[in-house]
């Protein structure tokens, strides 16, 4: 195992504890969510992550490394929500969701390694600043895709810009917990 696959583990777990507490408070509310709006709660993480970074303070003490959870766990949120049947019930027992939590967090760990295979890890001399921007440029597109009713004409698909939010947040947090 990579470091880098040791890390993604680390933070994967974490995100995962906090989406399955929170699941267990509140059940699969989300499920109500059309994906714009799921877009939308994304969105407004990373702009609130941009916001603290640009004025170098917060008045609201919540750590934006919690936002950074957020957005893995809103992006896994949008892709389970995508692909479920429109007749999924809206709620969905904590035991039947987290196997599908597990296998859009592999699917995408597998994703990031082959990107790292070509890439050589670059995220790792990038500014978290600067992925906080991707995030939000990744958003927009999302965004735009959205509004063409899902319509690309040599684009990724919606899946794959939300898998690049979950490595992009998974990177900040490898980052962040680095430094501190």
């Amino acid at each position: 195992m990579t470091q880098t696959e040791s890390e993604y583990k680390q933070v994967i777990a974490l995100s995962k504890d906090v989406f399955e507490k929170k699941t267990k408070d509140y059940g699969t509310a989300w499920r109500i969510l059309r994906l714009p709006s799921i877009t939308d709660q994304l969105f407004i993480k990373a702009q609130r992550i941009r916001s603290v970074q640009e004025k170098g303070e917060q008045k609201i003490q919540e750590d934006i490394k919690n936002e950074f959870i957020g957005i893995i766990n809103y992006s896994i949120i949008a892709i389970i929500q995508e692909s479920l049947p429109k007749d999924a019930p809206l709620e969905i027992p904590v035991n039947d969701l987290m196997p599908k939590y597990e296998q859009v967090a592999d699917e995408t760990l597998q994703l990031l390694l082959n990107k790292n295979h070509d890439y050589g890890e670059a995220w790792r001399d990038m500014r978290i600043s600067s992925i906080t921007d991707i995030i939000l440029m990744k958003l927009y597109r999302v965004k735009q895709i959205e509004d063409n009713q899902g319509k690309t004409l040599i684009s990724e698909p919606i899946k794959a810009n939300y898998q690049d939010m979950i490595n992009y947040a998974v990177f900040c947090l490898i980052k962040l917990s680095n430094v501190s």
